[in-house]
């Protein structure tokens, strides 16, 4: 049993401060790094990815809406000329970020908004999918575990990794709890952990209802903004390491 853990990093602006990048990368194997555009600014995310380099962290690209009011979760109608050169836009600023910090961009995982827009959305999906291979086709795409647009990237060439989330709760249909509801974002790190070791060993999670949701995921996403994130994440690092279950980057697994 082997998987990535994932987490929001380098969203701090400013002289305002989002979670604690430092404690984060002590704990996950990948690192999304913000390019500017919901959050982050140059000096804080080329420290970011200097802390990265120097654990063994991979990063990735995380792109998303020109939204920095709304912290990038704000939907938006944007044209295709417009998002396609936007997310190169963002991929290659963080790229030679990533290069004077001595690492490289590994993948590409949209934030927020676009993220979820894209999981279903196919025009601003393929968009994001031709912005991506127009910078490097063997950029990875972290998408939605079980979306529409897990498909649409493979049948464009990408590789890409199906992702779950530590902290959200799910529909039984395998979606994520729109966090408009009640009890969409879980707080307990005991029972997150749980749930994502039973992922993992068995590929389903408990469901709102109290069903069994298949998804299949190659990450799991730890937020690093939400309170308490640290320790959930420690929480869970520790649960799945004590069961046997091995944490490596994917990026790294096939030479991404």
């Amino acid at each position: 049993m082997q998987i990535d853990l994932n987490s929001d990093l380098g969203e701090s602006l400013g002289a305002w401060t989002m979670g604690d990048d430092a404690a984060m990368l002590d704990i996950v194997t990948s690192a999304n790094v913000a390019c500017g555009f919901h959050a982050g600014d140059p000096a804080g995310i080329l420290a970011t990815l200097r802390a990265a380099q120097a654990r063994g962290v991979v990063v990735g690209a995380h792109v998303a809406y020109p939204d920095l009011v709304g912290f990038g979760r704000r939907n938006m109608d944007v044209a295709s000329s417009d998002l396609v050169a936007s997310v190169i836009y963002q991929i290659g600023a963080l790229q030679g970020l990533a290069a004077a910090a001595g690492t490289r961009v590994r993948y590409v995982k949209p934030h927020g908004a676009l993220y979820n827009t894209i999981a279903h959305d196919e025009r601003q999906a393929r968009d994001v999918i031709a912005a991506i291979r127009a910078v490097d086709a063997g950029l990875a795409l972290v998408a939605l575990a079980g979306s529409p647009l897990v498909r649409w990237a493979e049948d464009a060439g990408l590789r890409v990794v199906a992702e779950a989330f530590a902290d959200r709760a799910y529909t039984p249909q395998g979606t994520l709890v729109s966090r408009r509801e009640a009890g969409a974002v879980l707080h307990d790190p005991a029972v997150v952990a749980a749930r994502m070791l039973r992922l993992v060993r068995d590929g389903v999670v408990e469901a709102v209802d109290g069903s069994l949701a298949p998804v299949r995921a190659d990450s799991i996403c730890v937020h690093g903004d939400s309170p308490g994130a640290v320790t959930m994440a420690a929480q869970l690092r520790r649960t799945l390491q004590q069961a046997g279950v091995a944490l490596a980057p994917f990026a790294a697994r096939e030479g991404a």
